[in-house]
């Protein structure tokens, strides 16, 4: 059966809440970074490493492109299993 996480070799895991609310929830500048993500992300997952960006940097761009950081290196670990 194919389904929407594609090959990836990374750990998945079972939402324990409505993963639409959640997304729902999210400000607009996640919310639209998230739909071109490429990985599977938790709305949870996205929103917590923003904001940890945000308050490390002050600066909604800069955080934006820390997510960008995490997932590039979530990315070349997947390529090394």
């Amino acid at each position: 059966m194919v389904n929407n996480l594609g090959e990836t070799k990374i750990k998945k895991r079972r939402s324990q809440s409505d993963p639409m609310k959640d997304f729902d929830k999210l400000p607009k500048i996640l919310r639209d970074w998230l739909n071109l993500a490429a990985l599977p992300w938790r709305p949870k997952s996205v929103f917590r490493a923003y904001n940890k960006a945000l308050r490390q940097t002050g600066d909604p761009s800069l955080a934006l492109r820390q997510l960008e950081k995490l997932q590039q290196q979530k990315l070349s670990m997947d390529q090394k299993f």
